[in-house]
């Protein structure tokens, strides 16, 4: 799995129609900057409103996921979704001036194929993976539905399906890996029984279906007068069932095509919880009502888990600013060089780590029998994580230096001792003018904010 958060380095475009509402819509992924999360844009309405890819705003589950906000609808985002989640796409705006994205074959092939095209860019800011600690379990006993998730150092699906149909049996299918989406999984389309179709045409639903961008399960005996009514509505010359159940000579790409569809749909409903999962993900006869319900059984445990605004840390992986790059942006030496890394950065905010060991020099005279971290010096850390926010919007920061000009509302709440470990965040208040930069500074150890702060900065050429 990628450590760093990615998105595209250029905007790329496709053109469709939609499979439910049959508008024929142009999609444009461009990228995105860390953090921005995955978002839609309608183009097409006043005002453009942008609607997050969040499981509170899915509204409509009719054979597809429909998310709204602001008065704006987005149909069926779950093929686009999953084409971001198996390339770990994490940033990116995608701008429709139509209700849906294009269904294209029914798969999220195509959708790999222009992100592809546009390159992935690696970004300052490393992801914020949620790990499963325990157990998260769905369950519908009425459906025999169940969805679980598993602790696991990675990202692991498996998915049964079970449709009691002679054709497609009971099936199965697992992505062990993220890396194998593209060539296991993202080719795999949509598919529907027989059966259903005038169902879903009545229901003013597969309006832009034409019997390419899906696989119509054909299981029970067809007269032909039925396959000429079928004919008729979707506007095709002739309708035929294969052999093996498979209307108008659709060849399968997979003998458990339909399991891997089911599987790329609960990647791209997963992916409406918000941030990346690590966990091995079982599921049983899943569908996009269970799906999005588990999503929000999985936003919940990440709420719970800490507050969302603590930047996250894994000690594991590897910093955005290691010790020799943060020596040079700031002229800070021993003992007053007082961050260790920085595990996030952009153009808004900064995320540093300050490890507080017995062997800080002052602990010598600062309570050495109950040594406590100054909270002067919680301070000075901040302002250089700070320091480092600011120095990153200039194109030579060796160049410059970063004085302070105001603290403002500052609070200590709690203790920082030796082998605690120090996470400051300071964020922008406003844009910075004319070299002078106003930003919240925030000090965690676990959990608790141990000191915040205002800080005002500005930053000037050495010379000058």
């Amino acid at each position: 799995m990628k450590i760093k958060q990615h998105t595209i380095q250029k905007s790329v475009t496709i053109s469709g129609v939609g499979l439910h509402t049959g508008v024929h819509a142009n999609m444009t992924f461009l990228p995105a900057k860390p953090n921005h999360g995955i978002k839609f844009q309608r183009i097409d309405l006043e005002g453009e409103p942008i609607v997050d890819a969040d499981v509170d705003n899915v509204v409509d589950l009719s054979r597809g996921t429909t998310i709204e906000q602001s008065g704006a609808r987005i149909n069926t985002v779950e093929h686009t979704l999953a084409a971001l989640v198996g390339l770990e796409i994490d940033n990116i705006l995608i701008q429709l001036d139509g209700p849906e994205p294009p269904i294209m074959d029914g798969s999220s092939a195509q959708f790999v194929e222009a992100l592809e095209s546009a390159g992935l860019e690696e970004q300052n800011a490393l992801r914020n993976f949620f790990d499963v600690s325990e157990g998260i379990f769905y369950r519908e006993p009425d459906r025999n539905v169940e969805i679980a998730a598993l602790p696991l150092d990675d990202y692991r699906v498996t998915v049964m399906v079970d449709y009691n149909s002679p054709v497609l049996g009971s099936q199965h299918a697992s992505l062990n890996n993220i890396g194998q989406f593209k060539e296991e999984i993202s080719s795999c389309r949509t598919f529907c029984f027989l059966h259903e179709l005038e169902m879903l045409y009545k229901n003013n639903l597969i309006r832009g279906g034409d019997l390419n961008n899906a696989i119509v399960v054909v299981d029970r005996k067809v007269e032909d007068h039925e396959l000429d009514h079928l004919a008729s509505l979707f506007n095709k010359p002739k309708v035929e069932v294969k052999k093996e159940g498979i209307l108008n000579n659709v060849d399968l790409r997979y003998k458990n095509e339909p399991a891997r569809h089911k599987l790329l749909d609960l990647m791209g409903d997963l992916a409406l919880a918000g941030r990346p999962v690590k966990a091995q993900i079982l599921a049983a006869r899943p569908g996009h009502a269970a799906n999005v319900a588990f999503a929000k059984k999985i936003k919940k445990a990440m709420q719970r888990s800490g507050a969302e605004n603590i930047p996250h840390y894994d000690p594991k992986l590897p910093p955005v600013l290691d010790i020799t790059k943060i020596t040079s942006m700031l002229p800070h030496r021993y003992p007053f060089q007082l961050v260790d890394k920085i595990i996030h950065l952009d153009d808004k905010y900064v995320a540093g780590v300050k490890n507080v060991t017995i062997n800080e020099p002052f602990f010598q005279g600062h309570f050495p029998g109950k040594p406590v971290m100054p909270g002067v010096l919680q301070i000075e850390a901040m302002a250089q994580t700070g320091g480092i926010l600011v120095l990153n919007t200039v194109e030579d920061p060796s160049e410059y230096l970063t004085y302070f000009l105001s603290i403002d509302n500052c609070k200590f709440r709690q203790q920082v001792v030796p082998g605690d470990t120090i996470l400051i965040k300071c964020e922008l208040l406003h844009p910075i003018k004319r070299g002078i930069a106003k930003m919240k500074g925030v000090a965690y150890v676990g959990n608790s904010v141990v000191s915040e702060a205002t800080l005002s900065a500005q930053i000037r050429k050495k010379n000058s």
